[in-house]
């Protein structure tokens, strides 16, 4: 079976997703910072499906090491022909506006480290045409709100480069999934109270694992979210600016 390296492996939304990757058999790369997490997830995941797991420590702040660790991970443990990208980071709207630093950490974390780590994946996949790409942005890309535009614009910047990515390994047998979910009941969410239509961390992985196994383009997770951002985006700016979404 193929493996797969997991950023953000002890996320919310990853830990499920990395569960039903070792049912179906995959060797597994793990990458977090936190360690003992990364431990007891791996030894659950060997114990209950003897599959091969290997814990990395990695860092989404870390832009200039991103090139060397990827190929060093590859050259070590790899090759690697699935990566799943689940590094995110949900800061504080209010606070980004009014200090560049916090707003900086979010596009950091939430953009440009999948720019940095994802770019020397897709090269070596590129080389072996053959791999699969899935990272997870977010509705919030989809269009900008008041209430999450730093937030929402690194989403909708890491859109655009996984939309690209996309067309560029294409003719190479390259696949990319952009996976979007709406509001999710993990610990990255506990500080909103504006929440609604709110999802299972299982609910959601099930969704991205079936169009990991589609090699989907685009996932909406769950389904409903298409049909509520397709009317969002569709709202005219006129009468868009007026409304406190």
């Amino acid at each position: 079976m193929d493996t797969w390296l997991v950023f953000g492996a002890t996320s919310g939304i990853a830990v499920p997703v990395v569960r039903q990757l070792a049912k179906r058999g995959h060797s597994l790369l793990l990458a977090a910072r936190d360690e003992e997490h990364l431990k007891r997830l791996a030894g659950d995941l060997r114990a209950r499906y003897q599959v091969e797991v290997t814990t990395l420590n990695f860092d989404a702040n870390d832009l200039d090491g991103a090139e060397e660790w990827v190929r060093s991970v590859d050259r070590e443990h790899g090759p690697i022909e699935g990566v799943f990208w689940a590094t995110g980071y949900l800061g504080d709207q209010a606070e980004e506006q009014e200090r560049f630093a916090a707003a900086k950490k979010s596009i950091t974390i939430n953009f440009l480290a999948a720019v940095a780590y994802l770019h020397p994946v897709a090269s070596l996949m590129q080389k072996r045409k053959r791999g699969h790409i899935v990272a997870i942005g977010s509705v919030a890309g989809d269009r900008g709100r008041m209430k999450n535009y730093i937030y929402g614009s690194a989403k909708s910047a890491l859109n655009r480069f996984l939309q690209g990515m996309m067309q560029r390994l294409y003719r190479s047998g390259v696949a990319v999934t952009i996976v979007k979910p709406g509001f999710v009941n993990t610990k990255m969410t506990q500080s909103l109270d504006d929440m609604f239509l709110v999802a299972e961390p299982s609910r959601v992985a099930a969704d991205i694992v079936r169009g990991i196994e589609k090699r989907s383009e685009e996932v909406y997770t769950p389904w409903f979210w298409w049909g509520i951002m397709h009317i969002i985006r569709h709202i005219p700016v006129r009468l868009f600016k007026r409304l406190s979404l």
